[in-house]
């Protein structure tokens, strides 16, 4: 457990330059065309930046709900920037792909419980990801629903 504390204290503490680097990366990715047309980068990076800040809530008092809100919340922010799905999907996968490469370069093992302490960040570090992809999709569809419920009002009225 001490393992999993320091790693997530690294996390927290390196949260600028770990949504800085996705931000790059979003940048660059001919998968997040829409993400780079109409997504304020800013916005983008303080998201990352607070998602990497408070990952130790998650990973380490598993606060399912506070994940569930926050990724409601950006899936229909996502949807309402006419983001699709699938680039929404994409830049999680990013922003987990990114944190394991940073906690591979970092993370020094000199004993086998310090092995057994990464492997068990890394399955909650995958539980949150999966987690997120889900309550973020979850989140766009229902904005997408409540956008095309409108949208069928407005047309009725006309």
């Amino acid at each position: 457990m001490m393992m999993l504390y320091r790693l997530v204290r690294l996390i927290e503490t390196h949260s600028e330059a770990l949504a800085g680097c996705l931000l790059d990366r979003v940048r660059n990715s001919e998968l997040t065309a829409s993400y780079q047309k109409n997504v304020p980068p800013e916005e983008l990076k303080n998201r990352v930046r607070e998602v990497y800040r408070h990952l130790g809530e998650w990973l380490i008092g598993k606060d399912e709900m506070h994940l569930e809100q926050r990724y409601l919340n950006i899936g229909a922010q996502r949807a309402a920037q006419h983001v699709p799905v699938s680039e929404l999907i994409w830049v999680i996968v990013l922003t987990k792909e990114n944190l394991w490469e940073f906690i591979k370069k970092e993370s020094v093992m000199e004993r086998p419980v310090e092995v057994f302490g990464e492997l068990e960040m890394l399955q909650l570090l995958e539980q949150f990801f999966d987690r997120a992809i889900y309550y973020a999709t979850v989140g766009y569809e229902l904005a997408t629903a409540e956008q095309a419920v409108g949208e069928n009002v407005s047309a009725r009225k006309a």
